[in-house]
């Protein structure tokens, strides 16, 4: 993925003026990272595409079936506890943390760090970008993540206040506690 940072050093937007630049430029995927810098990416290719609607998918599936909480896209903007406005290529939050949240919070960019993000490396994706963007999930209290690389066939895992676990080529990825009974199975997003 393409991605145009502006490093806007001496301004400072506000949150209102972020999600009012994000309604106004729709076509544009935005994101804010802890320094406030900007950021602007292109759209993924039809491979990435297609991988990461077959993961929200996954996810939304086994969601449905245990009720346990919300699955969103990668369309979805959170404004995290450290400062950034980012957006997973998916992520779920537990219903009790949802639904604590009022509705207009809901509405705009949630003030919440989801329990479990994932990312999808495109052919285009910065490794060490991602790599950063995950530890600024981690750093704002996401439980679990995992990046999804298939170009190196491994996947990151990321965990809490823990060492990133690294796996090649697993054919099987556990939600662990964060999503009881979640399984991915990962042969058909690690094929390049």
């Amino acid at each position: 993925m393409n991605v145009l940072i502006l490093n806007l050093d001496t301004i400072k937007i506000s949150d209102e003026q972020f999600y009012d630049i994000c309604q106004n430029n729709r076509e544009l995927k935005l994101e804010r990272n802890t320094q406030g810098e900007l950021i602007i990416m292109s759209p993924v290719g039809g491979e990435s595409g297609n991988r990461e609607a077959d993961l929200i998918a996954d996810l939304v599936i086994w969601n449905r079936q245990t009720g346990l909480g919300y699955a969103f896209s990668s369309s979805s903007i959170f404004k995290l506890p450290n400062g950034s406005d980012r957006s997973p290529d998916a992520a779920w939050i537990g219903k009790d943390r949802w639904e604590s949240l009022t509705i207009e919070e809901r509405r705009t960019f949630p003030p919440i760090a989801p329990d479990f993000v994932l990312e999808l490396r495109s052919a285009t994706d910065n490794i060490k970008r991602l790599r950063s963007k995950m530890q600024e999930y981690m750093d704002a209290g996401v439980l679990l993540g995992w990046l999804i690389n298939p170009q190196d066939q491994e996947v990151e895992i990321y965990r809490r206040e823990q060492d990133v676990e690294v796996q090649n080529l697993p054919t099987r990825l556990s939600g662990e506690k964060i999503l009881p009974g979640f399984y991915l199975i990962l042969f058909r997003y690690l094929e390049i």
